[in-house]
């Protein structure tokens, strides 16, 4: 993942955790219409129909775009962090319980932490589609190589336990998959084209692992965001099953995507290796 350079004041805020004085920042009385992204990976974070004034001199908003924001504690030990679910980039913190709103939310954002983008250079058709198919590097590495896919961000969904960690995952107790998140633009690639990948990437046979690799968290699944995807998956496991072969793959409704911590973003192209359990094979 590239990021961009950071000036000094950015730094102090993004990288060391620190807070720009309120009333200062450039996004505090900012309406315009459009998204916010974060300053040091660009990754889209808060809609400006989100946006509200709640008179504390910080940005605000009720909601975050799905997934991009991650809680945690704070080092304070009272109040609760937010950052870039990408990058972890210091944000601001979250606030529960005030009602400024009927979300009963505050996210209070530094404007230096973020960079806004006007919805006229956002108008690109997007759409969303969620599959789970074994460590989320391999399935990675696949997906960002296709025509028409926009973004990817691996992470964790399926499970009970509210923003888990890697090491809570991978200890079969939340019920969570690793999993991808694929946003694509619908008139370049169709769902239908990314639901073929994903089956010809992974062995669709195998249940609660993906080669050496066992564990719920490892399953093979799609989390569908419409009616429409899931028939669509309904129909290539039905042509798979015609062809002879054994399909475990579940269909679930996609619900809370958790992305995963920045260290397993785009990991195969950050450190050069290729994937040891994800093969290309045509199938269909």
């Amino acid at each position: 993942m590239e990021y961009r350079t950071l000036t000094p004041e950015e730094e102090y805020v993004i990288v060391h955790k620190g807070t720009e004085r309120p009333f200062t920042g450039k996004y505090d009385n900012h309406w315009e219409e459009g998204f916010y992204h974060c300053k040091r990976c660009d990754a889209k974070l808060y809609r400006s129909a989100d946006k509200f004034d709640a008179g504390c001199g910080w940005p605000a908003f009720d909601d975050e775009v799905a997934g991009a924001v991650r809680r945690v504690p704070d080092a304070d030990g009272i109040r609760t962090e937010i950052v870039c679910s990408a990058c972890d980039a210091h944000l601001g913190h979250v606030f529960e319980g005030e009602r400024f709103t009927s979300k009963n939310t505050r996210h209070c954002v530094n404007s230096i932490s973020m960079i806004f983008k006007p919805k006229q250079a956002m108008d690109t058709k997007t759409d969303t589609a969620i599959f789970a198919a074994g460590c989320f590097w391999g399935v990675e590495h696949h997906f960002m190589r296709q025509q028409g896919v926009i973004s990817t961000r691996v992470g964790y969904t399926g499970g009970h336990l509210e923003n888990p960690s890697y090491e809570e995952v991978c200890s079969g107790t939340t019920g969570h998959a690793e999993a991808i998140e694929v946003v694509f633009n619908p008139d370049i690639v169709g769902f239908r084209e990314l639901a073929i990948l994903f089956f010809e990437i992974h062995d669709f046979s195998q249940v609660n692992r993906q080669g050496p690799d066992i564990g719920e968290q490892y399953r093979t699944e799609v989390f569908y965001k419409s009616e429409e995807q899931k028939s669509t998956v309904e129909e290539l496991i039905n042509i798979l099953q015609d062809k002879g072969h054994t399909v475990v793959t579940k269909l679930t409704p996609a619900t809370k995507f958790w992305g995963a911590e920045s260290y397993h973003q785009r990991y195969y192209e950050r450190t050069g290796n290729k994937p040891y359990c994800h093969i290309y094979r045509k199938i269909f």
